[in-house]
């Protein structure tokens, strides 16, 4: 099951999702970003790191919403992906779309960050 929350941010939403997101909970992930991009935000991030499994749909939505970011001259950050998060992400070449934090702001020596 698919857990999300809505907060704000310095430069734009932050969504917090838990759980796992997959075909069942896809239409509630496409909804609740369209929400977030329908005023015209240009910067959303997204925290992971609840999140235990994504499948390729929730992968493909994940991927449409940083495509409508990208042409608004605007991005869509990921934070601390899980490993089997991650795993989907580079396996299907999605990383390539997002900013990925991979690590806690707390230790920012250890960031790291993929376009």
């Amino acid at each position: 099951m698919l857990k999300a929350s809505v907060a704000a941010g310095r430069s734009g939403p932050v969504i917090t999702l838990s759980g796992e997101a997959d075909l069942t909970s896809a239409a509630q992930l496409g909804a609740l970003l369209s929400a977030q991009l329908s005023d015209g935000t240009r910067e959303l991030t997204i925290d992971v790191s609840g999140l235990r499994f994504a499948d390729s749909a929730s992968v493909r939505t994940l991927m449409l919403a940083a495509r409508t970011l990208k042409d608004r001259d605007g991005s869509l950050v990921l934070l601390h992906p899980q490993r089997p998060v991650a795993r989907v992400l580079e396996l299907t070449g999605a990383v390539h779309m997002f900013t990925v934090c991979r690590t806690p702001r707390s230790d920012p020596g250890q960031e790291s960050s993929t376009e």
